[in-house]
């Protein structure tokens, strides 16, 4: 299960050297959890939060879970 960010505006937001990063830990139904860590590909704080809220939206509702697991995970890729 994701959750949306509770603790303040950046939550979850990392700014390293000018980008913006996602941080957040996936709780997989095998009872194992998964670091998730992806670049927002700005240096905008505002576009840093639009994009991380749509990103943790889309991910809360299962809507492209499987493809973050299967692409983004294995292969080291960012959104």
């Amino acid at each position: 299960a994701v959750r949306l960010p509770a603790k303040g505006e950046n939550h979850h937001l990392w700014n390293n050297h000018g980008t913006y990063w996602c941080h957040f830990t996936v709780h997989l139904p095998d009872y194992t959890k998964q670091r998730v860590r992806l670049s927002l590909k700005t240096s905008d704080p505002a576009e840093a939060r639009r994009r991380r809220d749509a990103l943790l939206t889309r991910l809360k509702t299962g809507a492209g879970l499987l493809g973050l697991a299967s692409t983004h995970l294995t292969e080291g890729r960012t959104v």
